[in-house]
């Protein structure tokens, strides 16, 4: 028996399993092209550009339906430039002293360090709050569900968002990251779960030339 607050409506998705398989193999074949980018252009992306990107990511699936997630996007340079102080900050004690020889060792293919310039040049920044209890009007606080899962799939959507819309990003995960809480006023509820620089690639963009995992490695069938 349905005992939300809300009715529910019918649902139908017209199939034509020829056309569904071909628009999966374009689907795949869009998706793959996508890499991560740190060499961003500064070169302007429309507000209504990264509007549509994130009403994509606020229709992702959630525990109970509670969206506990809060996106914030920004443009402008001031603030732009205190999340890269801030940022760098937490990096450069990471590389210099949290980082265990492994993991530098697995990072020195790519070539980071903890300056992170792209969060002053790309256009826009998103940063992803996750929220584990939501504050009601008299003071209480309403639990949230399966709050890291739910956000990490509105992350996935947003991506994969960013990359249709022909932009690039990087997921950069600065720790800790209460400096983000701070420089953007954001209420005690909301944690700082991850920030993405957005925009154009640069001109002389590049990007490491790996693979992935042999599909076999990676995806089991019964």
């Amino acid at each position: 028996m349905n005992t939300n607050n809300f009715p529910f409506i019918p649902f139908a998705m017209p199939i034509n399993v020829e056309d569904k398989v071909k628009e999966s193999d374009d689907f795949l074949k869009k998706m793959s092209s996508r890499r991560s980018v740190r060499d961003f252009s500064d070169k302007p992306v429309d507000g209504k550009l990264i509007e549509n990107i994130l009403k994509v990511a606020t229709s992702a699936p959630s525990g109970a339906n509670k969206q506990p997630w809060y996106f914030v996007a920004i443009s402008n340079s001031e603030v732009k430039k205190q999340i890269r102080i801030a940022a760098e900050e937490e990096e450069k004690l990471s590389y210099n002293e949290k980082m265990n020889e492994d993991w530098l060792e697995d990072l020195a293919p790519l070539g980071t360090d903890w300056q992170k310039p792209f969060l002053e040049i790309a256009p826009w920044l998103i940063v992803v709050f996750r929220k584990p209890y939501d504050c009601l009007p008299d003071g209480r606080k309403k639990q949230n569900y399966y709050v890291q899962e739910s956000v990490g799939i509105a992350c996935g959507m947003l991506i994969t968002a960013i990359h249709f819309a022909g932009l690039v990003t990087l997921t950069h995960t600065p720790s800790p990251m209460n400096f983000l809480q701070k420089i953007l006023n954001r209420p005690e509820n909301e944690k700082p779960f991850l920030l993405l620089p957005v925009g154009y690639p640069a001109d002389d963009a590049k990007v490491p030339d790996f693979k992935k995992k042999p599909i076999d490695e990676v995806i089991g069938w019964v």
